[in-house]
């Protein structure tokens, strides 16, 4: 199945192809290598989604780019295709594209970065545009929707990796 838009990859450069409405969501977790660690596990095994009680459908356990996996919230089903992963020293991330039947078309990617001070952070960025009557009928609600979820992804971030830091 093909991706439902052209730039596949843009937020990995942190770039919003015109046309797109861009969000941006940075959300601190904790401090320390055990929050950098955790918090990247439960990135990268659909754990922080699931946790948030959004449906991760897919045979793949963790984020690897090709991977299939469709997102559900209710009675909403959206297919997506990981894009690109990182698992760095100090970045963990990945991205995923929209495919055919998503409401939305465009990319988001999640990041979990330590800085030098050893600030762990979330940070989730997007391009969409709406796709599906509902999406489109929705307008700017549709957007702050999405605004929401990903500072709810920070929170449940935070209390998965409550404890661990130095």
């Amino acid at each position: 199945m093909p991706y439902t838009y052209e730039d596949v990859g843009a937020t990995r450069e942190d770039r919003c192809p015109s046309g797109f409405h861009r969000m941006h969501v940075r959300s601190r977790i904790g401090e320390g290598e055990a929050v950098f660690r955790r918090a990247s596990e439960a990135l990268m095994t659909w754990e922080m989604h699931r946790t948030m009680g959004v449906g991760m459908v897919s045979d793949a356990d963790r984020a690897a780019p090709g991977v299939d996996v469709t997102v559900a919230i209710g009675p909403i089903k959206a297919p997506c295709r990981v894009v690109w992963t990182a698992e760095e020293p100090r970045r963990t991330a990945w991205a995923y594209g929209t495919l055919t039947g998503h409401p939305e078309c465009g990319e988001e990617a999640f990041v979990v970065s330590r800085t030098g001070d050893g600030t762990v952070w979330l940070t989730v960025t997007a391009f969409s545009r709406a796709v599906k009557w509902y999406a489109r009928a929705g307008g700017a609600a549709t957007r702050g929707l999405q605004h929401a979820y990903a500072q709810r992804c920070g929170k449940v971030l935070r209390r998965l990796c409550e404890g661990l830091d130095s």
